[in-house]
């Protein structure tokens, strides 16, 4: 196993030690929970980045690392739900998109087709580190404007996986229809 992948599999098994964390009612642990957090989100760039720089990418690693991602994300905003600091409609139309990209990245890769990660998949995967990283730090009842920092962080993560699940399918969806793939967006 390359060490892109260790990296990678470090991530995973940091999530249920980031999910015990989350659901303990106690400012250590959740400030615990945000340090395992910000952690974790850390070796998706490095994994990346050792991958590349090494020539250490592998199918393994372009299966898990997007894997490993949306695990981590999912399992923050379930502990939200949970909480009740962002509701579950929100979590429900992150996970369609999620579910919809993985879907079509998998006909694409099974016709051959790579589809690349792009500008809004970028934006969007900042958008939900930057936001559960706030709400995990405690700023969710802070307000501005006097809206709480948890609905802006709500409503800023769904616009962008709603902009970034459209561009992703006006530009890929030919892979379904025709077996061609006109651009990659994707994450």
């Amino acid at each position: 196993m390359t060490a892109a992948n260790v990296i990678t599999m470090i991530r995973i098994a940091l999530i249920p030690v980031f999910m015990v964390l989350a659901a303990i009612d106690s400012t250590a642990a959740q400030w615990w929970a945000f340090v395992v957090f910000v952690c974790a989100s850390l070796t998706d760039g490095l994994d990346g980045y050792i991958a590349r720089k090494y020539n250490q990418v592998s199918n393994f690693g372009k299966f898990v690392d997007p894997l490993a991602d949306k695990l981590l994300v999912c399992a923050a905003l379930l502990a939200f739900v949970e909480s009740g600091l962002v509701p579950a409609w929100a979590v429900m139309v992150i996970l369609t998109r999620e579910f919809t990209v993985s879907s079509l990245r998998m006909v694409a890769a099974a016709q051959g087709v790579v589809i690349q990660a792009a500008v809004w998949g970028k934006v969007k995967t900042f958008t939900q580190l930057l936001c559960i990283m706030l709400l995990l730090a405690g700023f969710g009842a802070a307000t501005v404007a006097g809206v709480t920092v948890a609905s802006i962080c709500t409503w800023a993560m769904v616009a962008v996986t709603v902009i970034s699940g459209y561009v992703y399918l006006r530009d890929n969806f030919s892979v379904v229809r025709d077996g061609i793939s006109n651009k990659g967006e994707s994450q």
